[in-house]
């Protein structure tokens, strides 16, 4: 299922079907995020958004280093300062 029409309801909001929930793994609650470009609308779970920003650091990172070490030295060094 790639495809449904539903319709656009009072404040302008839209019935994901459930199937297309499940395909997106998405439960009650869960926050999505909207894209609109090109005339046409996406949604994107966060877990999918979170994973292509991952991807997105990835490719400019040099494999070996650990950003998160980095911060956590930047961190410590400054809390020496003060």
């Amino acid at each position: 299922m790639d495809r449904t029409t539903t319709k656009v309801t009072e404040g302008g909001r839209i019935v994901i079907p459930a199937q297309m929930r499940k395909a997106l793994g998405l439960e009650i609650g869960d926050e999505v995020t909207l894209r609109l470009g090109r005339n046409e609308l996406k949604i994107i779970s966060r877990a999918e958004a979170v994973r292509r920003a991952q991807t997105l650091v990835r490719k400019r990172v040099p494999k070996g280093r650990s950003l998160v070490a980095e911060l956590h030295e930047n961190r410590r060094r400054e809390a020496v300062d003060e």
